[in-house]
This record gives C-alpha cells, structure tokens and sequence, in this order.
C-alpha cells in the first residue's frame, strides 16, 4: 500500500466523538466518566493531557522517592503513587507521588483527592511534559493551597536533584528552599532522609 492509500485510510477514520472536547472545556467529571481514556490521562486548564511511556529513570526516581517517604511518613500520612489531585472543575493533574492526610485515602473516592487533603506533591520532569512540570503544574498547585512542591530533575549522572518549595501564602506561590544532590535530609512535612544515590542500585 502506498503512502496516499495510508493517509486516505487515516482520513477515513471517524474522530472519536468523546476526544472532542465540549466549549467550556472538559471537567473533572468527564475526566473520571470516560472509560475510553488512556490510563493515567491529566486534566489541565480544562484539555486532556496523555501521558508518554516513561524511561526507566524516571520510573527508578519515583520508586526511590515513594518508597522513601513510606519508611518515614507518620500514621496520619498517606504516600500515593500517580494519584489525581482535583485542584478545581478544569484541573486535575497526577503527581508523580504525593502525600495525602490518611483520612482522605480512606474516603468516598480514593482514587482521587482534594487539594486540602494534599500536604505534598513531587513531579519528576520528563521530556515531554517539562513545561507543565516546570511551570504550569506549580502554579496550580501553590493557588490551590499546596504547602509542599518538589521538582525532581536529572543529573548528568543519571540520579535525580530535588528542587525543594514551600508554599509563600500571601504570595500564592513556591519558594525554593533548597536544591539536593546525593542525599535528600527535610525536617517537614516530617522526617525525610533519602539516599538518592540508591537509584545506582535499583
């Protein structure tokens, strides 16, 4: 078949009517609704994002991260792994790992949480979503009232750096309060110690 026969058997593919988005934009209630969806499929400022296959880096980092603040998080605190965050009706992204109140994972709908159950989120930046990650993702997060951010990038090396944020209220913005190599040591949200060279061993 040649390369024009391809692309009038493409455009004879009906468009997926659930793909094409409503004039006020999609909501968190069409985000959990259409089982048609790809897993792991965000909603940010009102469009669906899809997620790429992830590398193997960023799967070892947010292992070590998660598993990480398991061995440290208190009763009260849950650690969730890619579970969404509705932070209003056109936004819902999916941190890599979060940390939630453990009243809140134990409520009516555990697969998603609210912006008030949310004490942490961590984003490991990848190639195509690093904008987002970088910039637009933080913004929605601090105006939602999250106290916590952590942007995970990659070193030459292959190990993740932690840029860590704490919440400005009066700003509605992050602030860097530190960036980790080697070694991740917090005294909030609780006692963290990370060894973020372990990602060498996974």
């Amino acid at each position: 078949m040649d390369d024009v026969a391809i692309a009038n058997d493409i455009d004879d593919e009906p468009f997926p009517e659930w793909l094409r988005p409503p004039h006020r934009g999609f909501t968190v209630e069409d985000l959990f609704r259409l089982t048609e969806l790809p897993p792991h499929t965000q909603l940010i400022d009102g469009g669906l994002v899809f997620r790429a296959r992830q590398s193997l880096y960023h799967a070892r980092a947010n292992s070590l991260l998660e598993e990480g603040l398991r061995r440290g998080c208190p009763a009260h605190l849950k650690v969730r792994r890619e579970t969404v965050v509705v932070l209003g009706p056109g936004q819902a992204p999916e941190p890599d790992v979060s940390v939630v109140r453990a009243e809140a994972v134990r409520g009516p709908e555990p697969d998603r949480h609210g912006a008030r159950d949310v004490v942490l989120v961590v984003e490991t930046v990848a190639p195509d979503s690093a904008i987002r990650d970088r910039e637009r993702k933080p913004q929605l997060y601090a105006r939602a009232g999250i106290p916590h951010f952590w942007l995970v990038e990659e070193s030459p090396g292959r190990r993740p750096v932690v840029h860590v944020h704490a919440l400005d209220p009066a700003a509605g913005a992050y602030v860097l309060t530190g960036v980790h190599e080697g070694r991740l040591v917090l005294p909030v949200p609780f006692g963290i110690d990370i060894d973020l060279t372990a990602i060498d061993r996974m």
